[in-house]
């Protein structure tokens, strides 16, 4: 689908990224040589970019070499790719679309009918590789994906996110309960496992090693699965170790129907944790209303959360306590949750996110030193877009940061022009940042997480291949 590999390639100019969960790291006047593998090989601190060719050949015996070089002015940096750790891809039609409703009143207006509707390959093509192409735009070079309960559609998702260049994990869903109608829900959990082995036999036939693409369980959340499917879900997962993802008390109406169906159980957390499905390997969307109880519980299992500050709010679902979670020791990172989110970007999410903070601390307490410790720094909310969400997906060592040995999946973001030194007709073309040449790097890589959009994203790499926009390369 258009992406292509650079060989051997020097990136040039600013390079930004997250070292911790409090601090970004600047490196200006920089260089970071990727392999043909996609792994970055060095990276040089304050060089003269004019130079770059005579310093690789000298220290690393690099000639006939690509480069790519930023912006020389302090207005583009290059930036780790974000990591979407919940979106469905079967909703990206009804992106913006969530009325009056509130969760179970959405599910089964809007989004339940969607999603039966890809049973048709057409049309999930045509859903898929919008949604891929989108997010891909966006700067998300890792997303985790929810796709129906249709094994050839959940397939062809798979295959476009390969084609297209997009490191995913595919989530066929797994829904046999009686709260689903008769038209969208599996016919059994014997069928639900076996449509699940069947897609998982797929991916890995298209990629053996889940070098790009891997499956993840996807038990869609504890009601829509029967104590049978999640037993069986829970075997899997013991049986292969591969990942799984699901939702936990997103709505409090949520949580009363969860009480409900397993009434023998102390909490939702405790669902999952009895049919074996709260691991390491576990990533819970949502958990907005957890007890303190399985706040213990989940950090005692390790499994990791996905805060989802765009759908919470569309949804009324309320304010997650991120702050909480993080000082409990629990990953987090972001996800967009497409649809109930009304945004394919993580940009927007960690803005959402920071917004989401500040209304809390507004709610919970009068006290200024008490409001700054619930409130997210720019930062902070950086590091769930992608060390954060990496760490979720098990990806850590691989992706989220600019280190040597991880892979090279990068945006270019691109600020635009100094006021007064550009043709105001083209205002458009640059996003919604206004730079007037008196900002340090703190206060421009705030403008770009509160300003910015996907026109300053000019270009996106995902295991050193150019799959989105296009930059110059010279030799």
């Amino acid at each position: 689908m258009g992406h292509a590999a650079l060989g051997r390639t020097i990136y040039c100019g600013t390079l930004i990224h997250s070292v911790s969960l409090t601090d970004l790291d600047v490196l200006e006047r920089s260089i970071i040589g990727v392999g043909e593998d996609g792994l970055v090989k060095f990276i040089e601190r304050d060089v003269r970019l004019e130079d770059v060719t005579k310093l690789v050949k000298q220290k690393y015996g690099w000639v006939g070499i690509n480069v790519v070089r930023g912006d020389g002015t302090g207005r583009g940096f290059w930036f780790p790719g974000f990591v979407d750790t919940h979106i469905h891809a079967s909703q990206y039609p009804n992106n913006g679309i969530f009325g009056s409703s509130t969760l179970l009143s959405w599910l089964e207006t809007y989004t339940f009918p969607l999603e039966s509707s890809l049973s048709s390959l057409p049309k999930a093509g045509r859903v898929y590789n919008r949604c891929v192409a989108r997010t891909l735009s966006h700067g998300t070079t890792t997303a985790a994906y929810y796709a129906t309960i249709h094994v050839a559609s959940t397939n062809l998702l798979a295959d476009i996110c390969l084609a297209r260049g997009q490191r995913a994990f595919i989530g066929r869903c797994n829904m046999d309960s009686h709260i689903h109608p008769e038209y969208y829900k599996d016919i059994s959990a014997e069928s639900a496992i076996v449509d699940t082995r069947a897609t998982i036999s797929h991916i890995k036939s298209i990629d053996p090693d889940y070098s790009l693409i891997a499956p993840i369980l996807t038990p869609r959340f504890a009601p829509s699965c029967t104590p049978a499917a999640l037993a069986s879900l829970g075997s899997l997962h013991k049986e292969t170790l591969l990942p799984i993802q699901t939702h936990i008390s997103e709505n409090e109406a949520e949580i009363s129907l969860v009480k409900s169906l397993f009434p023998d159980h102390e909490s939702y957390a405790a669902v999952y944790d009895a049919y074996g499905l709260l691991t390491p390997k576990t990533v819970l969307a949502h958990a907005v209303h957890l007890s303190s109880e399985e706040v213990k519980l989940i950090k005692s299992r390790g499994s990791k959360i996905s805060h989802c500050p765009i759908s919470n709010t569309c949804l009324s679902s309320g304010l997650c306590p991120v702050r909480s979670i993080l000082d409990a020791g629990i990953d987090v990172g972001l996800g967009t949750d497409v649809s109930g989110g009304w945004s394919p970007s993580v940009l927007v999410a960690a803005r959402e996110a920071s917004s989401v903070s500040r209304q809390r601390a507004a709610l919970v307490t009068d006290k200024d030193e008490e409001k700054e410790k619930i409130k997210l720094s720019v930062a902070e909310c950086l590091h769930l877009a992608t060390r954060g969400g990496a760490k979720c997906l098990g990806l850590e060592k691989k992706v989220g940061g600019f280190e040597v040995g991880m892979l090279w999946d990068a945006q270019y973001i691109d600020l635009g022009a100094l006021v007064g030194n550009d043709d105001e007709t083209d205002l458009r073309r640059h996003g919604g940042v206004d730079l007037w040449g008196e900002e340090g790097w703190e206060e421009k890589i705030a403008k770009w997480v509160f300003c910015g959009d996907d026109r300053n994203t000019k270009a996106v790499w995902v295991g050193g291949r150019l799959v989105s926009g296009k930059m110059e390369t010279t030799d």
